[in-house]
């Protein structure tokens, strides 16, 4: 499985800076932003095996790559990190025989068999700064972090959080204030901060216990993605269901921050707009009254319509922006185009078509 990146990249969590022959690190610089997919390097253990990437999960400033193969082991980039290809694993950090790992900017969690393991990532410490003992199921099914027996891993402490008990989750997704859950019946629960709209219950008010999101019931949903303040779902139809704040167009509605946004960067360009006979102000104005209104929250899940030519297989948020990828293997991302981190895979050998900033 082959992994590409592209976006934020002053700390290296992308394009990992290479040593020379030496061990020295090379003079020149890194990449503040990525703007096209960098295809992320291979990591080599001790032994000089390659060891493919299996899952990657990402943060601001950090990534954490996690590799599966024989005596699975994980590897970080980025923020305070020196990752070489003469070193998998995290100082200080023993972690082969991990199943999952989920990164905050601050934390990182650790999935093993019979354990869960939290690591202040500023700290350094030598020992989790939080664990506990877990037992799986008779089938022996891994843990799905966040999710954990019984509850969820939060971003911050206190980290373990309970679920109610009637609540089969399937997955859960968890944004800078929210959580999106997913059960097994394929309903759509939601809850914490929800003043920009991100839990879909039609209100700005917040939500302390999971609440369901009523617009969505009884249509089944596959996958729940959350962002900084917005949220998406995926029904078993391949439908994509969009709702938060969208102040950049990170939803894929109309955005009035995101009309200017482009504007200004066409005048800075100096592109010209077909009617010149209006100041660029006056032009915006006028769109303004003919364009549907601009939508900066959308308080219900949406309908977004990205592809109408085949479903949608996968989706993803970050703080203000949004990818998918349809079940063709074609990527579509779309909302802020300033210092964002994307990753996406080729798999099978079919390679997804990059369309930054769609709308």
């Amino acid at each position: 499985m082959r992994w590409f990146g592209f976006g934020f990249n002053a700390f290296g969590q992308i394009c990992v800076q290479e040593k020379s022959g030496r061990g020295e690190s090379s003079s020149a610089p890194h990449q503040v932003k990525v703007s096209h997919p960098a295809e992320l390097s291979s990591h080599v253990d001790r032994s000089g095996c390659c060891l493919k990437t299996s899952q990657i999960r990402v943060s601001w400033s950090r990534r954490a790559s996690l590799h599966l193969e024989g005596d699975s082991c994980l590897s970080l980039a980025g923020f305070g990190e020196s990752v070489s290809s003469e070193d998998c694993g995290i100082s200080k950090i023993e972690s082969h025989g991990c199943k999952d790992v989920f990164i905050s900017e601050s934390h990182l969690t650790l999935a093993f068999p019979d354990r869960i393991e939290t690591w202040d990532l500023q700290k350094r410490e030598k020992s989790p700064s939080w664990s506990i003992d877990i037992k799986t199921d008779a089938e022996g099914s891994d843990v799905n972090l966040p999710l954990v027996p019984g509850g969820y891993i939060a971003l911050k402490p206190p980290f373990y959080c309970t679920l109610p008990g009637h609540l089969t989750a399937r997955s859960l997704a968890l944004g800078a204030e929210h959580a999106v859950l997913l059960t097994a019946t394929g309903a759509v629960y939601s809850w914490g901060l929800g003043s920009h709209g991100q839990l879909g219950h039609g209100v700005l008010t917040s939500e302390e216990e999971p609440r369901v999101v009523e617009a969505l019931w009884g249509m089944p949903m596959t996958r729940v993605a959350t962002g900084g303040w917005h949220s998406a779902c995926i029904s078993d139809g391949g439908d994509l269901y969009v709702w938060g704040w969208n102040e950049s167009g990170q939803l894929g509605l109309p955005s009035r921050g995101l009309r200017k946004s482009q504007q200004k960067t066409s005048q800075q360009t100096g592109e010209l707009c077909c009617d010149t006979s209006a100041p660029p102000d006056e032009k915006l104005k006028e769109e303004e009254e003919h364009e549907d209104v601009f939508i900066s929250i959308q308080a219900f899940p949406a309908l977004l319509d990205v592809s109408s030519s085949c479903e949608i297989g996968a989706v993803s948020c970050g703080s203000r922006h949004t990818a998918a990828v349809t079940t063709t293997g074609d990527l579509y991302t779309w909302g802020w185009d300033f210092w964002h981190l994307c990753l996406y895979y080729l798999y099978r050998g079919i390679r997804p078509a990059w369309t930054p900033n769609s709308n």
